[in-house]
């Protein structure tokens, strides 16, 4: 079976962007994550892929390194959830930036981006 697992909204504090700023006080992202696997119907751990190691991946990936595109930083978020189990067949990434530096009012900018396990 496939199934779709949904990862919505996690917040992480981290240092991505253009501006001095944004570098050395950081913001908050939130970071959207969904991944198929195939699995089978069993009710064990085992069978599937933890949505918290995942969460854990995506908050350890997003601190350990600075981007100044959003677009590199989900780019690397999507790559590490596909290297992280053989049983993630796809994977999808969006990564916002509620207080990103725009001189009007916007409620969110974000960047998407999804991918297969092999394929750029």
């Amino acid at each position: 079976m496939i199934y779709t697992i949904n990862l919505v909204g996690l917040r992480v504090h981290a240092y991505h962007g253009v501006l001095p700023h944004e570098t050395a006080y950081g913001q908050e992202f939130l970071i959207d994550c969904n991944y198929l696997i195939e699995a089978q119907s069993e009710d064990e751990l085992t069978s599937t892929v933890s949505y918290a190691a995942i969460a854990d991946l995506l908050v350890i990936t997003a601190t350990s390194n600075t981007y100044q595109l959003l677009e590199t930083l989900a780019y690397q978020l999507l790559a590490a959830v596909l290297a992280h189990s053989p049983k993630i067949t796809r994977a999808g990434i969006t990564v916002h930036k509620p207080m990103a530096p725009i001189d009007h009012e916007f409620q969110d900018v974000s960047v998407s981006v999804s991918g297969d396990r092999g394929v750029d």
